[in-house]
């Protein structure tokens, strides 16, 4: 059994979070400039086992798509390509950044690191993996 990794896909960073090989828990693994990420990806995959991957799905309180659905699309259509054995999920993300940003506040990190973007990112990508593993139980 390999690992799940999760996307907070973002017009200038991604967030990044991985399970366990076993597949039990969700851990931020860092923030890639968006950019790099099939480059980031390509080198992960190259050293670690991911059996499947996840992505966010920005959708609002309405249910409709948000614009960087488009560009995840785009995203998508090149990862498919690049990736073929790679099973891609999606799932609502809605909240998640709203949920990370609460859950560093109340970690105790000063103003300057609540403020990162990167870890709002990275954690946004981890909650949405911890769902994602919620679901599938």
């Amino acid at each position: 059994m390999g690992q799940i990794l999760a996307i907070d896909y973002g017009k200038a960073r991604t967030g990044i979070a991985v399970t366990d090989d076993m597949q039990i828990i969700a851990s931020g693994l860092t923030t890639v400039e968006t950019p790099k990420l099939a480059e980031f990806l390509k080198k992960y995959f190259s050293e670690n086992k991911v059996d499947e991957i996840v992505i966010g799905l920005p959708t609002d309180l309405k249910g409709n798509m948000s614009e960087i659905e488009t560009d995840i699309q785009k995203f998508i259509s090149v990862f498919e390509k690049e990736f073929p054995d790679k099973k891609i999920n999606r799932l609502d993300e809605r909240f998640t950044s709203k949920m990370a940003s609460f859950f560093i506040s109340q970690s105790g990190k000063n103003k300057k690191q609540r403020q990162e973007k990167g870890l709002i990112d990275k954690v946004s990508a981890t909650i949405l993996l911890q769902n994602f593993l919620e679901q599938k139980r």
